[in-house]
């Protein structure tokens, strides 16, 4: 309760800062006209304030509604326009000091008209005008860019990989958090498009879920739908322990795995808790090997156990390892288990924000994970790390679309 009045008590201040700037926008308008939009602004934040409240008093429940998901995607915006639109004014007012400053060391002048927008207005305009338009983007953002699922072709070569499996196709999905979903019908639209791959066989690498394993209770039918002749096969995320529900006690993490793992069966998926599986075709061998959560950064879980589930896959025998957080891979796999020729994460979700173009990709993520979306390589092992099917927090994407990868093995 104490850290919810301190932030209140900050954003009411970031509020009356930005209504400073506000006025000096609107400055210039009639003057019925100027309280209107005074009034205006303090609906908008009386507005945001109950926002915030309607999507805590509902958002901890297994399966938030559209409503609550609409109701913290509002404050969200809002919230944001509001920091940006004052980082424009706290640097006008940085500037003002500085020139008041200095005119204390200087003999007094009639300040005459410069006849150009004085600097003042310009920051002010800016600022709203850069703060909106950012606004806008994150609107898109939750209502298109949340489903905006793109495919990424990708060709994984396998040193020493027999002929028969050269060509095999493999699907990724990963971070699907079902709990934030509020579209059915546009993940139904994105499950369509897993299957139109007609992929040999599909990784998923983990967070089903947010919390709590009946957030997937209205999301069965769609994702089972997922198949692949070769099979499905899947692993836990930090998400899916339920360690983030608050009371969570360790003693609760046996019946939480259960009930995630009857999740995963209801689907149809293999889920590898610490174990491998030995695929064939044509007499050729491959490894798919499956561990849970194992994070080196940010203090999450290491539950996986690699020497356990390696255990038994011949040395030459190629092997895909699914390990859900990317910093397993120099965390353990690059030092200690070189016959892992490559593994597939998620976890970052690439921020769900950033810039990505032809041969540029940039997210702040890459300052916490260098290994952060797309592929690596190391001598001759790799890492690929999916962007995520769906999304946390932020009920949306801007730049770091929805991600199905489709591997071709060579």
């Amino acid at each position: 309760m104490r850290r919810l009045v301190i932030f209140l008590g900050i954003v009411f201040l970031l509020n009356l800062y930005v209504f400073s700037g506000y006025k000096v926008l609107i400055q210039n308008v009639e003057s019925r006209t100027n309280l209107w939009l005074k009034i205006g602004y303090w609906v908008l934040v009386a507005l945001a304030y109950a926002a915030l409240a309607y999507s805590v008093t509902h958002f901890r429940t297994a399966a938030p509604s559209f409503w609550s998901k609409a109701a913290i995607s509002f404050f969200f915006i809002f919230m944001v326009i509001q920091l940006i639109y004052g980082i424009f004014l706290a640097i006008d007012d940085l500037v003002r000091l500085v020139q008041y400053i200095g005119s204390l060391f200087q003999r007094p002048s009639s300040n005459e008209a410069s006849g150009g927008i004085s600097r003042k207005s310009f920051l002010v305009k800016s600022g709203a005008l850069t703060a909106t338009g950012f606004g806008a983007a994150l609107a898109y953002g939750v209502i298109k860019g949340s489903h905006r699922y793109r495919i990424v072709n990708q060709k994984l070569e396998i040193p020493g990989l027999p002929s028969s499996l050269k060509g095999l196709k493999i699907v990724q999905i990963s971070d699907i958090h079902s709990g934030s979903f509020w579209s059915k019908q546009a993940v139904q639209k994105g499950v369509d498009l897993i299957n139109q791959q007609n992929a040999d066989l599909v990784f998923f690498t983990g967070d089903i879920v947010n919390n709590k394993a009946e957030e997937m209770d209205n999301y069965i039918d769609v994702f089972g739908q997922v198949s692949a002749p070769m099979g499905v096969y899947s692993i836990m995320g930090n998400h899916d322990y339920g360690e983030y529900v608050p009371g969570f006690k360790r003693e609760d993490l046996p019946e939480n795995i259960r009930q995630i793992s009857a999740v995963h069966k209801k689907l149809g998926w293999d889920l590898l808790l610490n174990e491998n599986r030995i695929l064939e075709k044509n007499g050729d061998k491959l490894a798919v090997v499956g561990i849970e959560n194992w994070g080196n950064r940010m203090h999450f879980s290491q539950y996986g156990d690699l020497k356990k589930a390696i255990e038994g896959v011949d040395p030459k025998t190629p092997t895909l390892l699914l390990s859900h957080d990317p910093s397993h891979w120099r965390g353990e796999v690059l030092k200690d288990y070189p016959q892992v020729d490559a593994m597939f994460s998620g976890h970052t979700h690439g921020m769900q924000f950033g810039i990505e173009t032809a041969g540029f990709k940039w997210s702040p993520v890459k300052y916490m994970y260098p290994e952060w979306a797309g592929l690596y390589e190391e001598g001759n092992q790799k890492l690929y790390v999916n962007r995520g099917f769906g999304y946390l927090g932020f009920p949306g994407r801007l730049g770091i679309w929805p991600e199905i990868t489709v591997f071709e093995l060579a």
